[in-house]
């Protein structure tokens, strides 16, 4: 079979043979490939002439829309002065100013930031550090880690290990780090199904935290690891009180609490971080995509001061923490963040964020009652809907919808039977609405399963 396709009548055909796609069914896409030409604003541009709306901002990491001036001029600019410096033995001035920047973003003016490339680099640089630092303290037993079923950490095999994504894990439990144990999710349709906001259901959730203390002892457990809003699993919002009471428990145990912030990070709950939505100070926060509006790849840990300070010790001449990598602080990336958060920081985006958040709750529980839902969630400027799945072929229902949405010029996002959804900060009220019912038309476009009710 050739995967080969035309762009254009006069264009020479492209082979797509060489490319083995990241998290896409590859077989499948390369008979029904969707080729993107350009980006600009709140749309992206196929080969085929056609605008889709981005109604994921890219994936989770571009609010600001695509090709935005104040970026492309830092970028371009910073290309031509500091195009790549190492960052071992070695600094540049924007590496510093920008870890500033963020710690005081994060109201954590004195906390330490370590610069990577990704989310998943920063949950397993995170990882490492608090095993590092439970060492250095003298609580060397402390290795384990507390995850949660449903969890996305990215796919370094610390993130994996502590994921609870099945597809993500079960070709590689050999390489999985040993001592994992996970709590459960908090998504109950039977007692939360089309909440606003956080469920009033689910806060004891949380107590599952106290049997794993049991079980495993504290004195082995280094640290629970959560996103404070599931994302990439579809949306799943804390019950009220849940985040509360982790922090309560890892507090009287001495665990660190470690946020993933990688999605929530950085506006996308109308607050710098989830960690200011909730109110609840973890140790740790990972953040990346927005960061840097997907500009150029960009990640880190933010560091509470007291575990920073615990590896400040032994010869002022060694190395305190033997880990980094190659692109970490990289010069294109810190202009691209410092752009991003300068822009976000004059056009009051976040507050923008907040103020769209009821508007997308809205509009998004309008299509409770359509062909195929059977669930909303919302939080922030972030939606999912729930499609009834197809019996025996998980996922081809949200599909389905994801490509009737594609002629409805929508790009949504699919993942199993969730379609999720979370627009650009730039966005307008009309441009929500117009996306919802896009979605209304791509739902009801859909036929239903033979035997389905």
């Amino acid at each position: 079979m050739s995967s080969a396709i035309h762009l254009h009548p006069d264009a020479p055909e492209l082979d797509l043979r060489a490319l083995w796609m990241p998290f896409t069914r590859n077989r499948y896409f390369k008979t029904h490939p969707v080729l993107v030409a350009g980006a600009r604003g709140c749309h992206y541009t196929l080969t085929d002439g056609r605008k889709l709306f981005d109604c994921l901002s890219g994936l989770w990491c571009s609010p600001l829309g695509h090709a935005h001036p104040a970026l492309v001029t830092a970028v371009q600019r910073q290309v031509e002065t500091l195009d790549y410096s190492p960052s071992f033995q070695l600094g540049h001035k924007a590496a510093f100013t920008l870890a500033a920047r963020i710690a005081a973003l994060a109201g954590r003016a004195e906390d330490q930031v370590f610069f990577v490339n990704s989310g998943s680099e920063a949950i397993d640089t995170a990882m490492k550090i608090a095993v590092g630092y439970h060492r250095i303290r003298g609580e060397a037993g402390r290795t384990r880690f507390i995850g949660r079923e449903r969890a996305y950490h990215g796919v370094g095999l610390g993130g994996i290990s502590i994921g609870g994504i099945a597809g993500n894990r079960k070709l590689f439990g050999p390489l999985m780090v040993s001592g994992v144990d996970h709590l459960p999710h908090t998504w109950n349709p039977e007692h939360m199904a089309y909440s606003r906001g956080q469920p009033e259901w689910g806060a004891h959730l949380a107590e599952e935290l106290e049997r794993l203390v049991a079980l495993h002892d504290a004195s082995n457990i280094a640290a629970v690891v959560v996103e404070p809003m599931q994302g990439s699993t579809g949306v799943i919002v804390p019950p009220k009180g849940y985040l509360e009471r982790l922090r309560q428990i890892c507090t009287h145990h001495g665990i660190l609490l470690i946020f993933d912030e990688v999605i929530t990070g950085f506006g996308r709950l109308g607050k710098p971080f989830a960690a200011d939505y909730f109110g609840v100070l973890p140790d740790m926060i990972t953040f990346a995509k927005a960061v840097s509006n997907g500009v150029v790849p960009l990640g880190g840990v933010l560091v509470r001061a007291g575990i920073h300070e615990a590896f400040m010790t032994g010869p002022a001449h060694a190395i305190e923490l033997f880990h980094g990598y190659t692109y970490s602080g990289h010069p294109l990336a810190m202009a691209a963040a410092h752009a991003t958060l300068e822009t976000m920081a004059t056009g009051r985006l976040f507050d923008r964020a907040a103020e769209l958040a009821p508007i997308l709750e809205s509009a998004m529980h309008s299509l409770r009652g359509e062909p195929h839902v059977t669930d909303i969630r919302n939080l922030g400027l972030a939606a999912a809907l729930e499609c009834a799945p197809i019996a025996g072929q998980p996922g081809l229902a949200a599909m389905r919808v994801f490509e009737k949405a594609l002629d409805e010029g929508l790009l949504v996002r699919c993942s199993g039977d969730t379609i999720a959804v979370a627009p650009p900060f730039i966005c307008t009220e009309n441009d929500i609405q117009a996306m919802v019912e896009g979605l209304r038309r791509a739902l009801r476009a859909v036929p239903t399963p033979q035997g389905a009710s």
